[in-house]
């Protein structure tokens, strides 16, 4: 899956799935514009990506602001002109919360505000140079956008809205020759499940049919293909990356 001089911007890319879609492609010959917020942690996987491949272009960022998402399309094309695939990664869990519980819509917005509205917006300011490089969208949602769960009304929402948007972006981006899809991961090895004991990797584990939750690789790997031109007729299709936690459900 050659991205030789392909221009591939990944959000959410200083760690976990993102970190790892980066690197991919920069070892694939892509020109990867890494954003986050973490400074320290873009520079570490933008070295990371030389190691590999090319040199990548880290873009400290907060997408939950829609000036930063204008400076990310506007940077990205005057550093490389165009753009060929955009990785819609981002995303916050938010603060557990019940429906009866005060703090509802301001969980609802932190998360929504980082996990949908910025997506909306990368999207709408990337596709006219999609349209140029006959490019795709990727958009990392989750089993959350399928199945709930108890406390995480915000975040699996958000994650559905995501998936229904990316449908509806495949159907209206066809005529141009832009594709678009979705994939699903499940539990993955990432920082999201720091610090909550409620989420532990071992009560992950139990979920799922395999008794094994993915690596951030793994899910980098898929991703990949459905960027590539070996991807040329799919377009608003989900995979769903789970170890077979829907299946034992």
């Amino acid at each position: 899956m050659s991205f030789d001089n392909k221009v591939v911007i990944v959000t959410g890319g200083s760690a976990g799935i993102g970190a790892a879609i980066s690197v991919l492609f920069a070892k694939e010959g892509a020109n990867v514009v890494i954003v986050g917020r973490n400074e320290e942690k873009l520079e570490d996987v933008a070295k990371r990506c030389l190691q590999v491949g090319k040199k990548a272009l880290p873009m400290k960022a907060d997408i939950s602001k829609d000036e930063d998402v204008k400076q990310i399309i506007e940077k990205t094309i005057q550093e490389f002109g165009k753009i060929d695939v955009l990785i819609n990664n981002a995303g916050i869990l938010g603060k557990t919360q019940k429906v009866l519980d005060k703090n509802l819509i301001a969980v609802y917005d932190e998360v929504f505000n980082t996990n949908l509205r910025p997506v909306f917006l990368l999207t709408n300011l990337a596709a006219p140079y999609l349209v140029i490089t006959k490019g795709n969208v990727v958009n990392i949602s989750s089993i959350g956008g399928i199945r709930g769960a108890p406390g995480y009304a915000a975040y699996v929402s958000s994650k559905a809205a995501m998936t229904h948007f990316g449908t509806v972006a495949a159907l209206e981006l066809a005529e141009v020759g832009v594709r678009v899809n979705t994939v699903s991961p499940g539990p993955v090895e990432t920082e999201i499940f720091a610090g909550r004991p409620d989420l532990s990797i071992e009560l992950l584990k139990s979920t799922t049919a395999q008794n094994r939750i993915s690596a951030p690789e793994e899910i980098a790997e898929v991703v990949a293909f459905i960027a590539s031109d070996k991807a040329g007729s799919v377009t608003g299709s989900n995979y769903v990356i789970d170890c077979g936690y829907l299946v034992k459900k």
